[in-house]
């Protein structure tokens, strides 16, 4: 197997996720295992040790076995899905008209403030509008990123500002990459913005900001039993209302800067509507 394509789970990384007395929904199934693979928002570890915690919570109380499931980068993570080796995912990669036609079903949301595309560069920057960007390295995190890759990128090609993109892999490693000075600036999640300022103390500005967007969503393949789908979505939105569940919830928050309440709702996928937009009016590179 190609290095970039390695498979990341939870027992290679973390520790098994622990399997629990299974209910009644996992009857007949007690040798599944099903996979969850969310984007790659941040480095490996810090993604694996957000989601680690919550994946153990959900198949506990699910009787669902789900073993986390990530790639080296964000592209990799979505190649996962795309070729059918995971049957849950936490993305906006697919929405696209193409990837519609998949299937895959959202079941929820995580419910945070909305957020934003952004274009951001360091507080101490010269680089003072997006014109200066023109013909200067910048960083995104890769290809498949649609909230920090295609709406910022397409806002460059609509303002005639030609970039060099440098991809790292995910949002830290583009920040990363910022702090080096080998990039001027990043296309950006605002809500991994606020969480990368926290964590490191250093501030940015934003030269570009997008309409407001609803967090990533929880969805479930098409081969996934709607009885299975519905004991996952149950776990996952009760976590806020259980003492145990509020604990992981608000531990795991604090790992990436978000308010500890940071739990989960449901969402049927009309919630998205703004990317399905972006995708129908988007330079076609991009689509």
């Amino acid at each position: 197997m190609h290095p970039s394509r390695r498979r990341i789970t939870a027992a290679g990384l973390l520790g098994l996720v622990g399997a629990a007395p299974w209910s009644a929904v996992a009857q007949g199934e007690a040798d599944r295992v099903y996979r969850f693979s969310p984007v790659n928002q941040y480095g490996i570890e810090l993604t694996a040790r957000y989601w680690n915690p919550i994946i153990e919570y959900v198949s506990s109380r699910s009787g669902v076995h789900i073993e986390l499931k990530l790639g080296r980068t964000s592209a990799d993570t979505t190649a996962y899905v795309l070729a059918n080796e995971v049957e849950f995912v936490f993305s906006n990669h697919l929405f696209s008209p193409e990837r519609d036609k998949l299937g895959w079903k959202v079941f929820g949301r995580r419910n945070t403030p909305p957020l934003s595309s952004q274009i951001v560069v360091l507080a101490d920057s010269p680089v003072r509008k997006l014109e200066d960007l023109a013909d200067q390295p910048m960083g995104f995190p890769g290809p498949e990123a649609l909230v920090a890759y295609k709406f910022p990128y397409a806002q460059l090609l609509r303002r005639h500002v030609a970039v060099q993109v440098v991809f790292a892999g995910n949002m830290d490693g583009a920040f990363a990459q910022l702090l080096s000075g080998r990039v001027k600036a990043v296309g950006a999640n605002s809500q991994l913005t606020e969480g990368w300022s926290q964590r490191e103390n250093r501030a940015v500005r934003v030269l570009w900001q997008s309409e407001p967007l609803n967090d990533l969503a929880l969805m479930a393949a098409k081969s996934v039993r709607p009885v299975t789908v519905e004991a996952v979505k149950r776990a996952f939105l009760g976590m806020g209302q259980d003492p145990v569940g509020k604990t992981v919830l608000a531990n795991a928050s604090e790992l990436i800067k978000l308010p500890p309440d940071s739990g989960f709702i449901s969402a049927d996928g009309s919630e998205y509507a703004a990317y399905r937009k972006f995708y129908a009016t988007a330079p076609v590179e991009l689509r």
